[in-house]
């Protein structure tokens, strides 16, 4: 008994002590701060052999070092895959040629490795992009035969398909002549997403050509009930972005750029001599398009953009290509330009390689921007080898930076994690 008398007496002066106002002689001790995690995601494609998949890498400077394809990564499934980045993991998803493929999900652990979370089958897709807490899909097969897009929406906690839906694109396109629209790409915004299309005739004989090359349209729709609620119609521009590219952003104002490659193109896969490639804008006050309109032509002296990264700031890095040199609707641009929206200007970046030698560029959405929108970092390829360029906002400067040897380097993402789980 003595015993136990002993040891509340002591718990209680403990107790009382924890409870003092002096706190001076008996401080807390501070909880030791976790650091995160962070690594830069490159993606490359081996060059040594064709048709082979390519190797999630990962890195932790992308100004200096080199990283070689041989012993290093993690190997993907398949010989293309197309990348994005939701909720701070990383989506690896499997073109499948119409065919479902596989989508692979990976996070970064404690220790900085990439850890597999998920490996499950989806529809082959040709627009995404992450919304909210999901990554949207949308499945596109051009075919008169069968007039609809499938969309399909992957949460980005559950890994799982959680909504699902389909779209009459003869409908949304309302065409006399049945053409079809084909979405070039998603761009949210709020609580609704964006689909610019163009037209295509989707038939054995029409294929991907259209009647109505003078014309740029932006199907809206909620999110995520993905009800339609209006298209935006702008007759100054042929269609905005282009196949499988980004053609709009919307900027810290909330307006939005709409950048045109003027690339229509007729039943014989000709491209159609058209309107000015040019950026217009939707208004954020109005949520339509306004009186904004540059054209890229005139200020670059005759190139057209092909895709480009909104760095911040009413500032984009645009991929341009020469409009003589135009002989398909499916890019192949490889000189690089600032292009401010705010001030109308146009000025070509320089420390880049020479454009004749580039044989492989990271697409729009596969770039990375620092989070102050200083730094734009571009994978660029050429005979002699692949870099990750970095693109000084402020200068129009690149420097070359991370060497990715036997590989050429096909996205840039990044991925931060807390240290520990607990």
């Amino acid at each position: 008994m003595k015993k136990i008398h002993l040891l509340i007496i002591l718990s209680g002066a403990l107790l009382f002590g924890s409870c003092s106002d002096d706190e001076g002689d008996n401080p807390t001790p501070e909880e030791p701060v976790e650091e995160s995690v962070s690594k830069y995601i490159i993606t490359a494609r081996p060059i040594a052999s064709e048709g082979v998949a390519d190797y999630i890498l990962t890195v932790d400077d992308l100004k200096t070092g080199s990283i070689s394809t041989e012993g290093n990564g993690i190997e993907q499934d398949g010989t293309y895959r197309y990348y994005v980045t939701g909720n701070n993991k990383f989506f690896s998803m499997l073109y499948g040629q119409g065919n479902p493929g596989a989508v692979t999900t990976y996070q970064l652990n404690g220790e900085g490795e990439l850890e597999l979370l998920s490996d499950f089958q989806s529809e082959t897709v040709r627009a995404f992009a992450p919304v909210k807490e999901d990554i949207l899909t949308i499945k596109i097969t051009p075919s008169a035969d069968n007039p609809y897009a499938y969309w399909y929406s992957i949460n980005t906690n559950s890994l799982t398909i959680v909504k699902e839906g389909q779209i009459n694109v003869q409908e949304l396109a309302d065409k006399e002549n049945g053409e079809l629209a084909f979405f070039s790409w998603i761009t949210p915004k709020d609580d609704k997403v964006y689909l610019p299309y163009f037209t295509i005739k989707g038939t054995s004989e029409g294929g991907w050509g259209t009647d109505y090359p003078n014309e740029a349209n932006i199907a809206v729709y909620s999110y995520p009930e993905m009800e339609y609620l209006e298209t935006l119609t702008d007759d100054r521009t042929s269609f905005i972005g282009r196949y499988f590219t980004v053609g709009l952003s919307f900027d810290e104002k909330g307006d939005g750029y709409a950048f045109s490659s003027a690339v229509p193109q007729n039943s014989n896969w000709e491209v159609i001599p058209t309107l000015p490639s040019a950026i217009t804008r939707i208004s954020n006050s109005t949520g339509d398009f306004d009186d904004f309109y540059f054209d890229l032509e005139e200020a670059s002296g005759g190139y057209v953009i092909d895709s480009h990264i909104y760095a911040g700031n009413g500032k984009f890095v645009g991929v341009m290509q020469k409009k003589s040199e135009l002989s398909t609707a499916w890019g192949g641009g490889t000189e690089y330009a600032i292009i401010d929206v705010y001030n109308k200007t146009f000025k070509w970046i320089s420390g880049l390689p020479d454009p004749t030698t580039i044989t492989n560029i990271t697409g729009s959405y596969n770039n990375f921007v620092s989070e102050d929108g200083s730094t734009v970092y571009a994978g660029i390829t050429t005979e002699t080898g692949s870099n990750v360029y970095s693109i000084d906002i402020a200068t129009a400067a690149a420097t070359k930076g991370l060497s990715v040897e036997g590989g050429q380097i096909t996205a840039i993402n990044h991925l931060e994690t807390p240290a520990s789980d607990e």
